[in-house]
C-alpha cells in the first residue's frame, strides 16, 4: 500500500478519476491504495473522532446532504464533522488518513451536485463560529472560511468598503468562494484577496499571499489540495448608500434573470469570452428540457432546477443530455462549472 495524499474525486467504485472530465470534484482524499482501489472501510472513523476531538465538535454518521445543498439532491455523508476549532480540524485530517478515508469540504452547498449514493468517508463543514468570524480592519476584511459571502458583502457595505457588492447574491461561503474563485456581475473573489490562511493535509497551517496562489476562471488549484481557513480581502472606500444601491440593482437583475426554484447555480462554464453557456443553450431551444423532476430552467438556460423530488440521477442525466446536444449541434465540448461529487 502507498499513501495517496490529497486527491480528486472518486467514482462509484472508488477509483480516483480525472476531474477535467464529467466530475469536476474537489474531494480532499486521504485514502491509501491497495492495487488501484482505495481502502474506505467501515465507520470506525466516527468513533475515533468522538474519542479524539473536543466534545463541542459535532460528529454524526449517515448525515443527509440533500438539505445541505441548494439543489436539494444527493445521498448522505458517511461521517459528518463540524470541528470546533483548528486543532480539531487538524486532528480529524490525521485521523482520516489513519483510517484510510477520503475527506470532502462542504461549504454552503451551492455550485454542487451530490450523487445519490452520498459522499463516502469524512465530510467537513466549517460552520462553527471559530471559522465564521468577520472583522473590519481599515480597508480590509478578515474573513473566516465558514462565513457567508452575503454577510461579507453586507459588513463591507456598512463599513463603507466598495467592490464586494457582487458577493451579495452568491449563496456560498468564503471557503467555497476562494476554492472556486467565485464570481458574478463582473467581479471575482481573487480580485480582492490579499492573503489566505490554509491547512495542509497533515494539519500544517500556512499563510500565503495571493501572489503565491494561482487562481483561474472558477478554480483555485492550490485549494484543491488544502483547506482554506481564512482570508483577508481588501476593498476601496465607498459611500454606504451608493454601495447599497448597487447591491439592490444587482439583486433585482438576479431575480429577473435567474430561477427561483432550487438550483446549484450555473451548470456549465462559458465556452468562450464571447459566448455564454446560457445563450448557447437558449439558441438550441433547450429551455424546459426535463429528466424526471429536473428541468433546464425556462428563465435561464444555464440553470437546472429541481421541480420537487428530483434525484441527482435526474440532474446528471440532464447534464449529459444537454452536453450531447451541444456537441452534436455545435461541436462544442461543455465543461461543468458545478462540482459533481460522491458515488451512485
Amino acid at each position: 500500500m502507498s499513501a495517496l495524499g490529497f486527491q480528486f474525486g472518486t467514482t462509484a467504485e472508488g477509483a480516483v478519476i480525472n476531474p477535467s472530465k464529467e466530475q469536476d470534484s474537489v474531494v480532499v482524499s486521504t485514502c491509501f491504495l491497495e492495487g488501484d482501489r482505495p481502502l474506505c472501510r467501515g465507520t470506525g472513523l466516527a468513533a475515533a473522532l468522538r474519542d479524539t476531538l473536543s466534545p463541542v465538535s459535532v460528529v454524526r454518521e449517515m448525515e443527509p446532504l440533500a438539505r445541505r445543498t441548494t439543489l436539494r439532491v444527493g445521498g448522505a455523508a458517511t461521517v459528518w464533522l463540524e470541528p470546533a476549532h483548528e486543532a480539531d480540524l487538524a486532528a480529524a485530517l490525521v485521523a482520516a488518513r489513519l483510517h484510510r478515508q477520503p475527506v470532502f469540504l462542504l461549504g454552503r452547498g451551492s455550485n454542487l451536485v451530490v450523487r445519490d449514493g452520498g459522499i463516502p468517508g469524512l465530510v467537513v463543514c466549517l460552520s462553527p463560529p471559530t471559522f465564521s468570524a468577520l472583522t473590519v480592519e481599515g480597508d480590509r476584511l478578515r474573513c473566516g472560511a465558514g462565513a457567508r459571502l452575503k454577510d461579507v458583502a453586507n459588513i463591507a457595505r456598512r463599513a463603507g468598503l466598495a467592490g464586494f457588492e457582487f458577493l451579495d447574491g452568491i449563496p456560498g461561503s468564503v471557503g467555497g468562494g476562494l476554492r472556486m474563485n467565485a464570481g458574478a456581475m463582473g467581479g471575482w473573489m481573487f480580485e480582492f484577496v490579499e492573503w489566505v490562511r490554509l491547512m495542509e493535509p497533515d494539519g500544517q497551517i500556512l499563510t500565503l499571499p495571493a501572489s503565491e496562489i494561482a487562481a483561474e476562471y472558477r478554480s483555485c488549484p492550490r485549494l484543491r489540495t488544502a483547506v482554506a481557513l481564512a482570508a483577508v480581502l481588501r476593498g476601496k472606500p465607498g459611500d454606504p448608500d451608493a454601495i447599497k444601491a448597487s447591491m439592490d440593482r444587482n439583486n433585482a437583475r438576479r431575480w429577473e434573470s435567474q430561477p427561483s426554484q432550487p438550483s446549484a447555480g450555473c451548470i456549465f462554464k462559458n465556452p468562450g469570452p464571447e459566448l455564454s453557456a446560457g445563450r448557447l443553450l437558449d439558441e438550441l431551444g433547450l429551455k424546459g428540457l426535463k429528466r424526471g423532476q429536473a428541468m433546464v430552467s425556462d428563465v435561464h438556460a444555464n440553470f437546472i432546477v429541481n421541480l420537487g423530488g428530483a434525484s441527482a440521477g435526474d440532474v446528471l442525466g440532464l447534464i449529459e443530455e444537454v452536453s450531447d446536444r451541444v456537441r452534436c449541434a455545435r461541436g462544442i465540448e461543455l465543461q461543468t462549472e458545478v462540482e459533481i461529487v460522491g458515488r451512485d
